[in-house]
């Protein structure tokens, strides 16, 4: 997005450009008053589909994402969404969008404390490996009945695609449900987050490598990928540790803010010129990115950055209905997403059952560690997303893969409150030491 030129206010005339002619990529004072207005209502519309959402019991992303549905193609064919987000101001969105996404992939890897992988016991190694594996084994023969009518082009990466898809589990919606729920410190929570962390990890490695098979960077830029990964961790972590950036945070300097979001920006933008979506990047800045000795200054951070996914996030929300069309959906499409639906709920959930079971966890803490890991969230649009961009997922597969993220998500809330989350999980209690049964 061209930005603005500083300008005075409009005459009562035709529009004037915000730079002079209006022309070579310039931005009208039309479009800008357009792109502030839709991205109003885009606040608005999540806020409240957010909130009504909540009044069933879901979390707002479940209500987000459904108004983005429903503003779509999905509705009249597009003419709704014609309407309210002209071609003219969707470049302005997508810019914003992408803003959110950067932000909430920090979030990601911020939340996404490494000492909770490291400290991997033998309870989580089980439902670890049985909530991966499963669903990258299950993913990739989902894949390979699917590619004949949607791989768009490249049909190993598709497959290696859909086994990443599968594998995907929203650490943030996880955390804050455990949260909610009273469950940290439990044997259920602490085994959650262990669980959560792992699969993440794995996933976005995994997805990393298939864009950087299908994707058109050079095989110079794939190789400085390795060594960036290492300065970020050998020498950027280290110096921002010992800089005191994390009681600076703690303290809410402006000045560590900033530089805490220069270099988010650098990180994504390094990915991107290295040939792999920017959201990499962000979320490996937000990994090794300082915590400091207690929660606080990541607690400091989370709160600056709140403000920013309230604004940026719901234009990604409407982004994704608008790549959505339901309106052409046929019985066979209806068929491969009863497929897809059932093996992502029988990939996650019957693989870290199983998984849990065989290292000696109870039943029902099993069950509820299952149940938690079938929560996909915002987490699994954006792989969806980088899919797309890539070309590996055509529009029809994204829209039904779009819809099994929202149901399985939608799941979680009345599967936990049906095994009786709100009493304490078997070998636990709240607020006690967890312990292995």
């Amino acid at each position: 997005m061209t930005p603005p030129a500083c300008a005075g206010p409009a005459g009562r005339g035709e529009p004037r450009s915000s730079s002079s002619g209006g022309r070579g990529g310039n931005v009208t004072d039309t479009q800008i008053l357009k792109f502030l207005l839709a991205l109003a209502f885009v606040v608005v519309l999540a806020r409240v589909a957010g909130r009504v959402a909540r009044r069933f019991g879901q979390p707002d992303v479940i209500g987000e994402l459904a108004i983005g549905i429903v503003v779509g193609p999905t509705l009249l064919h597009g003419r709704v969404a014609d309407l309210l987000f002209p071609g003219t101001v969707r470049p302005f969105l997508n810019a914003v969008a992408n803003l959110g996404l950067v932000v909430f992939m920090f979030v990601v890897g911020l939340e996404l404390d490494r000492r909770t992988v490291r400290e991997v016991g033998r309870a989580t190694a089980g439902a670890a490996l049985g909530s991966t594996l499963a669903p990258l084994a299950l993913g990739a023969l989902l894949g390979l009945y699917l590619a004949p009518r949607h791989a768009a082009g490249h049909e190993t990466g598709f497959v290696l695609f859909m086994a990443v898809a599968m594998a995907v589990t929203a650490f943030p919606v996880l955390a804050r449900i455990i949260g909610d729920r009273g469950l940290g410190g439990t044997l259920l929570g602490t085994v959650a987050l262990s669980t959560a962390a792992v699969c993440d990890v794995v996933a976005w490695t995994l997805l990393a490598a298939v864009q950087a098979m299908v994707g058109d960077a050079s095989a110079w830029q794939i190789a400085l990928l390795v060594p960036y990964v290492a300065v970020m961790f050998l020498v950027v972590g280290p110096l921002l540790g010992r800089s005191g950036l994390a009681d600076a945070l703690s303290a809410r300097s402006p000045s560590a803010l900033a530089v805490v979001l220069i270099g988010l920006l650098l990180s994504a933008a390094a990915t991107q010129a290295l040939g792999l979506h920017f959201i990499f990047g962000a979320f490996l800045f937000g990994l090794v990115l300082p915590r400091g000795r207690t929660d606080e200054a990541r607690s400091a951070l989370l709160g600056s950055v709140q403000f920013g996914t309230v604004l940026l996030l719901p234009a990604y929300f409407v982004l994704v209905g608008l790549k959505v069309n339901l309106a052409d959906t046929t019985m066979k499409d209806v068929l491969d997403f009863g497929l897809i639906l059932l093996t992502a709920v029988v990939a996650k959930f019957g693989g870290a059952f199983v998984g849990a079971r065989l290292q000696g966890l109870p039943t029902r803490t099993s069950a509820l560690l299952a149940v938690l890991m079938n929560t996909r969230g915002l987490t699994e649009l954006v792989a969806l997303g980088v899919g797309l961009s890539m070309g590996v997922l055509d529009r029809d597969l994204y829209g039904l893969m779009v819809v099994m993220a929202l149901v399985t998500t939608a799941m979680t809330g009345p599967a936990l409150r049906l095994l009786g989350v709100d009493r304490p999980a078997e070998g636990s209690a709240p607020g006690a030491p967890h312990r292995e049964p």
